[in-house]
């Protein structure tokens, strides 16, 4: 998915689902998941969604 798709899409699931979420880049694009689902290389994280860090 597009970057500014991805980003929006990171946020707002960061606030909605209450958790930590990474957006991530690939050689397929940027994907977004939970931060504690994430367990590839750290390299790959562009940003990190916390909802409880303001």
């Amino acid at each position: 998915m597009p970057l500014a798709t991805a980003q929006s899409l990171g946020w707002n699931l960061s606030r909605t689902l209450m958790t930590v979420i990474v957006l991530i880049e690939t050689n397929q694009g940027y994907f977004v998941i939970p931060a504690d689902e994430f367990d590839g290389d750290p390299e790959q994280v562009v940003r990190e969604y916390d909802p409880f860090n303001r």
